[in-house]
């Protein structure tokens, strides 16, 4: 092999390695750094049957929406209009706004502001919840490197933290595992319903432009639409890969300290695990990774909702900056109802929407690959059946 070759090679595995630690920043926020610990802690000795479970909704299907997405070279109303225009406008709008200033990152600044508390009690909420939506502010207002920020930056460190808290929990356990009543088939349900809360299915539909911009800048000889969807396929092996490890190691450290755990509030789950595992001062580093966790998911919603709100409602009329600054506005005071108040909001529209989402992935998927055309019927089956079990 020829020296430009080999140099051709190596910034190419670069390229692959760079755009799936992005894809795990994106998708690793709030939810990620708390449920996988709540399905170890509850399951106990199904844990394998509970994270299985969990990895079903937790990784693959937020990959196979994002795969579905680079199909439809991540133009989402094209996506969602096989629905009908007036639906998918509907889907589109609701499924930003949880992902946006409503949902998402509202729970992403109130998951780090309760775990630094645990170290700082002392630490003013809307002190926190001010300096965070400037922190993300900064990060955001230069979209051109966001990939850069993201897969370079603040991934190497989030997973480097992970990394001490797993090993150091599996080595040092001084808890027990708790008693469950659970079954493996309840243990795996519950991992399951577990793996919506992170609504990831969501971000990757919408995250499929923003990477598919950093591939086709990443691999400008790559032009055709199979040689980029082989390309997203690779990167994706490395981002799910490095998803579901830490998953599974933050299941297994937990289900190990789970006696520890009990009585604990959710956005506390991973402040205490790690108080647990390292002590009072040590613990800090959790700090660091949920903090991580935290930002590098904001930064990808505040972009993708800001530009969303820019380009296609107000059609270029209210700029780029202009409503970054709206939608970290808006993501403050509704970070005022803290964590349990906004998931009494998103758990009714998860449980009901998530499996219509699901479905609606796998027949787009199919009509890309194989033809196949009818989605109509099938989704609102989906959909009806999905409210009456949430109802009943």
């Amino acid at each position: 092999m020829s020296l430009k070759q080999e140099n051709n090679s190596r910034a190419h595995l670069l390229s692959i390695l760079q755009t799936g630690f992005a894809m795990f920043s994106m998708f690793f926020g709030s939810g990620n750094t708390i449920f996988p610990i709540k399905v170890g802690a509850t399951t106990g000795a199904h844990i394998f049957a509970g994270t299985l479970g969990f990895t079903v909704t937790g990784v693959l299907v937020p990959f196979l929406g994002l795969l579905a997405m680079f199909l439809f070279n991540g133009d989402y109303f094209a996506f969602f209009k096989r629905l009908g225009n007036l639906p998918a406008w509907i889907i589109v709008t609701s499924i930003m706004a949880m992902i946006g200033p409503f949902a998402v990152i509202p729970r992403c600044i109130l998951v780090s502001y309760a775990t630094v508390h645990s170290f700082f009690p002392n630490i003013n909420f809307y002190f926190f919840v001010a300096a965070s939506c400037v922190l993300i502010f900064f990060c955001t207002y230069k979209r051109r490197r966001i990939i850069e920020i993201l897969g370079l930056y603040l991934t190497p460190i989030l997973l480097l933290s992970l990394f001490v808290i797993i090993v150091c929990g599996t080595i040092f356990s001084n808890c027990e595992t708790q008693a469950t009543s659970f079954d493996s088939f309840e243990s795996f349900k519950f991992g399951l319903l577990e793996g919506y809360n992170t609504m990831d299915i969501f971000a990757g539909f919408m995250f499929a432009s923003v990477l598919l911009v950093s591939m086709k800048n990443s691999f400008p000889k790559e032009s055709s639409d199979k040689k980029l969807l082989f390309l997203s396929i690779q990167s994706g092996v490395v981002g799910i890969g490095c998803l579901a490890a830490v998953y599974w190691g933050m299941s297994y450290v937990a289900s190990l300290h789970a006696s520890c755990l009990e009585g604990v509030s959710a956005d506390k789950l991973l402040s205490a695990l790690t108080i647990n595992i390292l002590g009072q001062y040590a613990g800090v580093l959790v700090c660091v990774a949920v903090c991580f966790a935290c930002l590098t998911t904001a930064i990808s919603l505040s972009l993708v909702f800001s530009e969303f709100m820019s380009e296609k409602v107000t059609k270029g009329k209210v700029s780029y900056q202009t409503m970054l600054v709206i939608t970290l506005l808006v993501s403050f005071f509704c970070s005022l109802l803290e964590f349990e108040g906004v998931q009494r909001l998103v758990i009714p529209i998860l449980t009901v929407c998530y499996p219509v989402l699901i479905l609606l992935a796998i027949l787009n998927l199919s009509y890309k690959l194989i033809g196949f055309k009818p989605v109509k019927l099938p989704c609102f089956v989906a959909f009806v059946i999905s409210l009456v079990c949430f109802l009943f």
